[in-house]
């Protein structure tokens, strides 16, 4: 079987050319809590917007300053230099920088009159009131895809797309599992691009992919001469050539924390008959994704620790984005963190625009020796 879709990371692939040309729209998603099943369940396509390979936001910073973070500025100059061709754009508030991005595309669209935009709320704390809140947010979601669409989304059609979705999660983990052995047949590289790719295509197709794979997987070469095994945590990280700068150092990224990546579909929706909504504004809302939530900072450093421990990692590579409202300040906790319990963590910090490589080849180079060291 071919798997060439499953690693690819371009933007604008057939899958969503050959969507868009059945006459179906596609929507695209800024950050980790909007819902894609309950745009599935409208007969649309959720596609997750990221600046993979962006190499030039001047425009982007002509609305958003240089002091925004640069991923959010690519992901800005893709909507404006029509990179993505999308019939709306859905966002939560996961962080200021994603509410800028749909702030700025919101006045820019020049489309708006006939595209769907939409921004929801989701609460940083959490607790019954807030879950609450949160489902009346989504419900508002549905209820404007359901005008714009001219549709309807019933419950049997939000489980039939949380089933399809929970497949993905439970195709997802079986994908990481390989990693656990000593000698695993995927690299951190591919691991990145085929999570990439599930942003883009339709699960219906990536989880055919995916799953194919993976019963192909025991026919691939082991890695057999890594150095250690890494865990990479932080800002939002879509460039697999900043996870080839780290492998090519001779270590192996087994895991990591990072929504492209374990964080963006990892924890099943558990559905409740009577409240199907209230199932997925409660899944999406109690799970850890990332320092967003003022009160999940303990479950979210319980997810990263259990990690390492499963994964057998040696060391971490905490890598934050300049100017991440998110990760900015987690650094002091995870650096205490890691040193009472005596495991190795690197910290840097970066662009989207790849332009230091070097620097990060050597640091990790040195980072991994030091790790030789000591073991």
């Amino acid at each position: 079987m071919n798997y060439e879709k499953l690693f690819d990371t371009s933007i604008s692939n057939n899958s969503i050319e050959s969507y868009k040309g059945d006459g179906k729209k596609v929507m695209g998603t800024v950050c980790c809590h909007v819902p894609e099943e309950i745009i599935h369940a409208a007969g649309m396509l959720p596609v997750r917007i990221r600046a993979t390979d962006c190499k030039d936001s001047s425009e982007g910073e002509t609305w958003m300053s240089s002091l925004s973070c640069s991923y959010a500025r690519s992901c800005l100059q893709y909507l404006l230099d029509g990179t993505y061709d999308l019939d709306g754009v859905i966002s939560s508030d996961g962080c200021i920088m994603a509410s800028r991005i749909f702030d700025n595309w919101h006045y820019i669209d020049p489309s708006k009159d006939k595209n769907y935009l939409q921004q929801i709320g989701a609460p940083r704390l959490l607790g019954d009131l807030n879950i609450e809140y949160y489902k009346d947010e989504l419900f508002d979601m549905k209820e404007g895809l359901e005008k714009y669409g001219d549709l309807q989304i019933t419950d049997d059609k939000l489980k039939s797309s949380i089933d399809l979705y929970n497949k993905t999660r439970s195709l997802i983990r079986e994908l990481y599992e390989l990693r656990k052995a000593d000698s695993p047949v995927v690299s951190g590289v591919d691991v990145l691009k085929i999570i990439l790719s599930a942003t883009s295509l339709p699960k219906e197709e990536f989880n055919d992919l995916l799953e194919s794979f993976l019963k192909d997987a025991k026919n691939r070469k082991p890695i057999t001469n890594s150095r250690v095994r890494l865990m990479v945590i932080g800002s939002a990280l879509d460039d697999p050539e900043y996870m080839k700068v780290i492998e090519d150092t001779g270590a192996l990224v087994v895991t990591d924390a990072l929504c492209y990546g374990s964080r963006y579909l990892w924890e099943p929706v558990e559905v409740k008959a009577e409240d199907v909504m209230g199932s997925i504004a409660e899944s999406y809302l109690t799970r850890s994704v990332c320092p967003r939530m003022l009160d999940g900072h303990d479950e979210m450093h319980s997810f990263i620790f259990d990690m390492i421990k499963e994964y057998k990692v040696d060391g971490v590579i905490f890598q934050k984005m300049q100017n991440c409202e998110c990760w900015g300040g987690e650094g002091v906790y995870l650096n205490k963190l890691m040193e009472d319990a005596n495991i190795p963590m690197l910290s840097v910090e970066r662009e989207q625009l790849m332009a230091n490589a070097g620097q990060l080849a050597i640091r990790v180079e040195a980072f991994v020796e030091m790790i030789e060291k000591e073991n």
